[in-house]
């Protein structure tokens, strides 16, 4: 099933590719793991997957450990300041950086370990107040205190759209980020790059791909629904 799965969102994402003129090589899929075994996980990198997101630093801890096939870790889920220095220096994409304090703390330890830790921000473009991230209108103020950070370094953008019935209800909120991400593209800040724009989930993903996603987060669409009795 995995690996039906997995071929059935790539001949989406290729499908969504060619509709707007996109090489389907722009697009990273992320099979996002979060309460999935590892033998699920080792069916989906035997399928030929690499990237692979978590949500709980405890687990993805916990997986990385396990999983000895070299793949890329996102972190997808809310990281709390009291866990950064669990994750700073594991070479993890951190999705959801969605304060500057959370990125002040990921500097302070990052420096303490001597590593280098690469970030997205998170943008709350729906301004749900159930979610986390940045106000779209406060992310540019955001960028100029982390962009001078010397060991954290903003790799484009993050965000997390409304569950909805009909994906295209989200095409604005893409739309919009995507539009934010060329407009700080076009600064040329030091030490800020907008080559990742990490947004679509598994009921909204080609949507998010017509709109200039470069990452797409796909759990149930790869590995069916969640178990959460784990």
């Amino acid at each position: 099933m995995i690996q039906e799965n997995i071929q059935t969102v790539q001949a989406n994402i290729a499908q969504a590719c060619r509709r707007v003129n996109r090489d389907p090589a722009e697009v990273t899929l992320i099979a996002v793991s979060k309460t999935k075994p590892l033998s699920d996980i080792e069916e989906a990198i035997s399928c030929g997957m690499t990237d692979f997101g978590e949500n709980k630093v405890q687990e993805l801890l916990e997986k990385t450990e396990h999983v000895t096939t070299p793949v890329q870790w996102h972190l997808i889920g809310h990281l709390q300041t009291n866990k950064v220095r669990y994750v700073v220096d594991k070479g993890f994409l951190i999705h959801s950086v969605d304060s500057v304090r959370l990125a002040r703390e990921l500097q302070k330890e990052a420096v303490k370990k001597q590593a280098h830790c690469n970030i997205l921000l998170e943008v709350n473009v729906a301004k749900e107040e159930t979610k986390f991230g940045f106000a779209y209108e406060d992310v540019l103020d955001a960028i100029s205190e982390i962009a001078p950070f010397s060991n954290v370094h903003i790799q484009g953008l993050m965000t997390i759209a409304p569950f909805v019935e009909n994906p295209e209800e989200n095409r604005d909120i893409f739309a919009k980020l995507h539009k934010l991400s060329l407009d700080i593209k076009s600064r040329n800040i030091d030490n800020v790059n907008m080559s990742v724009l990490s947004m679509g989930m598994t009921n909204d993903y080609m949507v998010a791909v017509e709109e200039g996603a470069t990452m797409v987060r796909v759990g149930t669409g790869i590995f069916g629904t969640r178990n959460y009795m784990i």
